[in-house]
């Protein structure tokens, strides 16, 4: 097995990027947070092409089975400043294979604003790994001086839809079926301290915010 396998991440400049965070989901399923990389291309495609046709529709605007290389690339393009992204893999699971992702991208570099997405396979949606995830990125963000997020959502994402307004995201439009929310980082990051109920999201914060 490699070691990204065994939740150690490729380097990344910065002290947040070294770490992988060891905890479980809310059913018990054990699971490693950390930070992704370009090395981990190969391990976003996988991901991707094992979303149900309705996930890929609502995480991508499109039920395709397999997105453009270009798209995938993007993905994959993380920098640790104007991209942020931190992936979850199952680590009680053969393989130790990627389960979720998710993603802060700023508008323009070194800006305060940048856009959020998340996605969660179907097998792990409904056990609280989007907010542990969230917690993750929104520590690293608050890191790198990227203050909002802006969150494009189908109407119709009802479970995306309670994620952000959980996180005191605030609604700013709705237009051709998107909805359109605008999350405050430190707003997300006092939602989740509050989310005592949540102890993977706590472990997150706990690894996390030790020194920031």
């Amino acid at each position: 097995m490699d070691t990204q396998a065994q939740g150690q991440a490729p380097k990344r400049a910065g002290r947040l990027g070294d770490i992988a965070v060891h905890s479980a989901l809310n059913d018990g399923t054990a699971v490693c947070l950390r930070a992704i990389t370009p090395d981990d291309e190969e391990r976003i495609r996988e991901g991707i092409a094992k979303l149900s046709t309705e996930s890929r529709y609502l995480r991508f605007f499109s039920p395709a089975p397999a997105l453009p290389d270009a798209v995938v690339q993007r993905l994959a393009d993380v920098d640790g400043h104007d991209h942020i992204a931190w992936g979850a893999l199952c680590s009680e699971c053969p393989g130790w294979p990627a389960i979720g992702a998710v993603h802060a991208v700023r508008h323009r570099h070194d800006g305060p604003v940048g856009e959020f997405s998340v996605a969660v396979l179907d097998e792990f949606q409904g056990r609280g790994l989007a907010r542990m995830m969230t917690a993750a990125l929104l520590v690293d963000c608050r890191a790198e001086g990227l203050e909002v997020l802006d969150v494009h959502i189908l109407s119709e994402n009802a479970a995306a839809k309670r994620l952000v307004k959980s996180l005191d995201a605030v609604w700013t439009s709705e237009s051709a079926g998107v909805a359109e929310y605008r999350l405050d980082v430190a707003a997300g990051l006092a939602a989740l301290r509050g989310d005592v109920d949540a102890p993977g999201v706590q472990d997150v914060l706990r690894a996390l915010e030790g020194g920031t």
